[in-house]
């Protein structure tokens, strides 16, 4: 069984787009009788056979740290017939996914999208809710010549079926158990940040875009300096972070290596996300694999992915809501409560068990008996 994924969100600085091929690929090319290959924008067209990748040229995208916009089907449709794969998986809706269309019935074969991003809210949020409707008609459009198409939550897959399109099936993504694991505890993180050992460290990284709602934790801080109890401190960690912080904010204002943000999180008490418009939202589980709970809001995915036990939900929008939960959690056994969280993360989302998923989707389309898995070798 030979798999090809390709996408256009593939970059040096890219987020769970690239996690979830990079962790799939490794384990598919260390499994008996499957084979996968990676297609992704380069400058030239390269095939690096050892690496199991294909590099299809694109053009820069300016400002964008590293991603390229493909800007035609040719390319990327001549690498599948090089590539010649049983099945492919498209993971943008753009060009790249537009391409894959084409060459899976040119090739005759089944054909899977992942479907990352929600681009109505994404585009909705840029151009205004007139815009909408058009993207909703331009998605079902496109989904419509797929086999399947794989959403990574509930609230994703629900969104789709109201749209009307068909063959799709939820797909939880995974966390590398590894990488993010609460051993990396430093107790001198708090001391470089200059706070006293009571004090509960609370984090959240990612970009600091729009959705993500920081003035919300930012007001939350705001209100937990005033109460009389024990400190609360907040680092923020990642690229366009806000630069106007209260004195109890810390900001690390730039893209920072996953082992960095690993040591942030495991040295952390939780974790707080203020989003409303997460897809996935696999920071949170990240977090919850260093061993820490979380505090998010009761919107989109996350509240899918933050189980009871293993943190608290809070109303959307709602700093006071925020800082009242950040409270509860601690009132309670917020560490018994990381603890609850590292265990779910073990039970659903290893990449190993998550990677099985997916394969189980690529045999049903195929036809191929799923009675007797094949196993990852580990070396």
């Amino acid at each position: 069984m030979h798999i090809a994924d390709m996408t256009m969100f593939y970059a040096p600085s890219s987020g769970g787009v690239r996690t979830y091929l990079d962790a799939k690929r490794r384990r598919l090319n260390a499994t008996a009788d499957i084979r996968h290959t990676l297609l992704v924008p380069g400058e030239a067209y390269t095939h690096h056979e050892d690496d199991h990748r294909v590099n299809v040229p694109a053009a820069p995208l300016p400002f964008s740290n590293g991603y390229r916009f493909p800007l035609t089907r040719r390319p990327w449709r001549r690498a599948l017939r090089d590539v010649r794969p049983d099945l492919v998986e498209a993971g943008d809706p753009y060009m790249v996914g537009w391409a894959a269309i084409a060459s899976a019935r040119e090739l005759d074969i089944p054909l899977v999208a992942f479907y990352h991003s929600d681009l109505p809210t994404m585009i909705s949020n840029r151009l205004g809710n007139w815009s909408r409707p058009l993207i909703n008609t331009y998605i079902k459009r496109l989904y419509a010549h797929y086999d399947r198409v794989l959403a990574p939550s509930n609230v994703m897959a629900q969104r789709l079926e109201r749209l009307g399109i068909e063959h799709v099936r939820v797909q939880p993504l995974g966390v590398d158990l590894k990488t993010f694991h609460p051993s990396l505890r430093d107790a001198s993180v708090k001391t470089e940040l200059g706070l006293s050992e009571e004090t509960r460290l609370l984090v959240f990284a990612g970009r600091g875009s729009q959705e993500k709602n920081l003035h919300v934790l930012l007001e939350a801080m705001r209100k937990l300096a005033t109460g009389e109890h024990q400190p609360y401190h907040l680092l923020l960690v990642g690229s366009s972070m806000p630069t106007q912080v209260p004195d109890n904010v810390t900001v690390i204002n730039h893209f920072c290596p996953t082992a960095e943000i690993a040591r942030y999180f495991a040295s952390s008490d939780a974790l707080l996300h203020a989003g409303t418009q997460e897809t996935f939202g696999l920071v949170v589980l990240e977090a919850m694999a260093c061993g820490i709970p979380v505090v998010a809001t009761r919107a989109g995915a996350l509240a899918e992915n933050v189980p009871e036990g293993c943190g608290m939900l809070c109303q959307p929008l709602d700093s006071e809501d925020m800082m009242q939960s950040i409270l509860a959690l601690f009132e309670n056994d917020a560490r018994k409560m990381g603890q609850k969280a590292r265990a779910h993360v073990e039970r659903h989302h290893d990449w190993n068990i998550v990677v099985q998923g997916v394969t189980h989707h690529y045999q049903e389309l195929l036809g191929i008996s799923t009675t007797a898995r094949a196993s990852v070798q580990h070396g």
